[in-house]
């Protein structure tokens, strides 16, 4: 258990995907995916294994939630620097996404 702090401290924002490439060097199959935060965050980038469900084409204009404020990690050529939230499901990797069109950069509660 964490407390409400530790939480807090999580900061998960909505971004529209601007770009979908493979991760080529990545070990398993993933998306090198590039994000819009809008003015504050900016543009991130990030690996995600959603090959699955997902194609290139149809992430392109979709939003997303992400956690925006983790330490970046390296993933095959990729400086991974927003985590991309999704359910492990039996059919793969469902992104989060909002039901409703938002500001890319809006903070998720």
């Amino acid at each position: 258990m964490i407390g409400i702090e530790d939480f807090d401290r999580v900061e998960m924002r909505a971004g529209t995907v601007i770009d979908v490439k493979d991760n080529k060097k990545s070990r398993n199959p993933a998306y090198a995916v590039t994000i819009d935060f809008g003015e504050e965050i900016g543009i991130r980038r990030s690996s995600a294994q959603i090959t699955a469900l997902y194609k290139p084409e149809d992430l392109i204009g979709t939003q997303v939630i992400c956690c925006v404020n983790l330490t970046p990690i390296h993933i095959g050529s990729v400086k991974s620097e927003v985590r991309i939230l999704g359910t492990e499901s039996e059919q793969g990797v469902v992104l989060l996404r909002p039901s409703e069109p938002v500001k890319n950069g809006d903070r998720v509660f």
